[in-house]
């Protein structure tokens, strides 16, 4: 059984939104026409709470994009996005949700940053994902979404590394810069996923 990843297909995430994803917006329509190739939707939802320490605002004189080590992890210090409950939380509008059949909420939890979908940075809590899988009988797993670099990215390694046969989809997602996605790409190959484009399904 196979199933597609969205990643945090957010409106903070798309232009307009307060971490926005260069062209995020254009992938909108290319998610909701290859859902239909696949047994099972699944999404992800940056969720976080206002007092989040990956957010600058919450460092007096850090600046946004700054580099700090937050309990033993570096952390990219970001503007404030998804608060929960909030506009920029919710899936961005035109995303076909109808056959996405659950949403797992990540960075929940204030002292640390969770870019995976399937558990925070330092791998401390599991969001549940892993186990949703599993027991719907999925052996293959596409990720999409946004962005490239960072929460797509890391779902798809924590998924090569939970054992899960792995598709990044590469036109299916946006990058913040063209370097990211690159190194992205390349370290998807090196532990043992697979480049895919949205025809090829």
């Amino acid at each position: 059984m196979k199933a597609l990843i969205v990643v945090d297909l957010q409106n903070d995430f798309v232009p307009g939104g307060s971490l926005a994803v260069p062209r995020g917006d254009e992938i909108i329509p290319l998610v909701n026409k290859i859902q239909e190739k696949f047994d099972l939707v699944v999404a992800t939802q940056d969720w976080h709470p206002k007092n989040h320490l990956s957010f600058a605002s919450n460092h007096p004189g850090k600046q946004i994009f700054d580099v700090i080590m937050l309990n033993g992890l570096e952390q990219v210090l970001w503007p404030d996005h998804c608060l929960q409950g909030e506009k920029g939380a919710l899936l961005v509008k035109g995303f076909d949700d109808r056959r996405v059949e659950a949403i797992f909420r990540k960075g929940t939890d204030p002292s640390i940053d969770s870019y995976s979908g399937f558990f925070d940075n330092g791998r401390k809590k599991s969001t549940g994902l892993a186990d949703y899988l599993g027991g719907r009988g999925v052996r293959q797993v596409y990720v999409c979404g946004l962005a490239a670099e960072f929460c797509v990215l890391y779902t798809a390694l924590d998924a090569i590394e939970l054992g899960f046969e792995t598709y990044y989809l590469e036109d299916a997602t946006r990058s913040l810069s063209q370097e990211g996605f690159k190194q992205a790409r390349e370290q998807i190959l090196q532990r043992g996923g697979k480049l895919l484009r949205s025809e090829e399904l």
